[in-house]
């Protein structure tokens, strides 16, 4: 069933991507779509969306996407046939930021780069 399910989040991953790439124009510098995760009842579709911009340009491109949700539904029911269409519900995705911060914090410490393991190296 997992692998159904990960199909299927791919599969409108894409299809999701497309349609925002065509009916929306943002303010913010990138907007995309990093992952889907729809439950295991195919009722309701978690989207996560990465944005590139200031946080004023986050919120309006969140917005954006929850004014369009209907009509991306409907688009969707069409393009992809599961049993029932989900509820979008899209999320901000911080991932990107949090990891660029923690490098940052990193460098600022002065930390020295890592050495490769020795197991990792042909003796």
């Amino acid at each position: 069933m997992k692998n159904r399910l990960d199909r299927v989040n791919e599969l409108i991953k894409r299809e999701l991507s497309e349609l925002i790439r065509r009916e929306i124009t943002f303010t913010a510098k990138l907007v995309t779509i990093q992952e889907v995760d729809i439950t295991p009842d195919l009722k309701h579709a978690h989207v996560y969306v990465g944005v590139i911009g200031s946080h004023e340009e986050q919120k309006q491109a969140l917005a954006a996407l929850h004014d369009h949700r209907n009509r991306f539904q409907k688009e969707l029911a069409k393009r992809v046939v599961i049993k029932w269409t989900p509820h979008l519900h899209f999320a901000l995705d911080t991932a990107g930021e949090r990891g660029d911060r923690v490098l940052n914090l990193l460098n600022e410490l002065g930390l020295p780069e890592e050495a490769p393991h020795a197991e990792d190296e042909d003796v």
